[in-house]
């Protein structure tokens, strides 16, 4: 039995399921173009989707894998993480196979993000799940006749039993921008990052795979297109501010992103740039 797309409703807004014969599933929302949740065969749970996430279609769904776009965070003056993650996309193709679930949606500039950032665009995400692993890639068309500059995201939060026992590797030796401290540029020189308070950082130029560790399971993140990777936890203090993540929230999750942060990525008319992150559950 070859693997399977459902168009059904999730949590009120539509969605596609994806499942492999393996026993692999994701869930991707229309609403944003985001991947809520990802079961590798015979695993877990590895995407944090917030218990009080609004699905409501007005604002962000805080948790899976929301896009940012043209701007991410506040580097810039568009709103925080941009344009994309808060509209309906529409579905462009849906693909199965013995071993394989692929979907694309679509989204492209109209009125009201002209009027935030007066460029033409198409934007494609593509999301594709395999037994042990999971793609998601992001592409960027300038459909206008100027040039344009943007910074993106795959803002991938990552569930995990208990945030302080878990283990990032890969990063040591990386330059960060630490915006948990005044934005101070560092080195990191661990072994492994251990979250043991705020963590919010842009590791530059990052050009090896990730391992995580959480308990007795381990991910692997692989990255292609994007130069940078961040790491966001936003602990106690941070984590009461926020209406849509419950109090220990922040114990359950760890943001591991792809991200273009450091430098814009400066796309000439007609031109076409993409980024993909991979994770694989081992």
């Amino acid at each position: 039995m070859p693997a399977s797309i459902e168009t059904r409703t999730f949590h009120d807004q539509p969605a596609l399921v994806l499942r492999t014969p393996g026993g692999a599933h994701a869930v991707v929302s229309l609403f944003g173009a985001q991947v809520l949740s990802w079961t590798p065969a015979g695993g877990s749970e590895w995407l944090y989707l917030s218990p009080q996430a609004r699905h409501d279609g007005s604002t962000p769904i805080r948790g899976g894998i929301p896009v940012c776009f043209p701007q991410f965070a506040t580097l810039g003056k568009l709103p925080k993480h941009g344009l994309v993650r808060t509209r309906p996309w529409s579905l462009g193709e849906q693909r199965s196979g013995d071993d394989f679930a692929l979907v694309t949606l679509t989204t492209s500039e109209d009125d009201a993000s002209y009027a935030a950032w007066p460029q033409r665009f198409s934007a494609e995400v593509t999301v594709i799940i395999e037994n042990e692993r999971l793609g998601v890639e992001f592409e960027v068309e300038n459909t206008g006749h100027a040039s344009f500059a943007f910074t993106a995201a795959l803002h991938t939060y990552l569930r995990v039993r208990e945030v302080e026992n878990a283990r990032l590797e890969g990063l040591h030796g990386y330059e960060y921008r630490d915006a948990a401290d005044n934005d101070r540029i560092k080195r990191d020189s661990g072994e492994a990052l251990v979250v043991e308070a705020e963590t919010d950082r842009v590791y530059h130029d990052v050009q090896r795979p990730l391992l995580l560790r959480d308990g007795g399971r381990s991910l692997g993140i692989n990255v292609e297109g994007f130069p940078d990777v961040v790491v966001w936890n936003p602990w106690e203090q941070r984590c009461a501010q926020l209406p849509d993540m419950p109090a220990n929230g922040f114990r359950h999750m760890l943001c591991v992103e792809a991200a273009a942060a450091r430098h814009r990525i400066e796309l000439d008319a007609g031109e076409q740039w993409y980024g993909r992150q991979t994770l694989i559950a081992l």
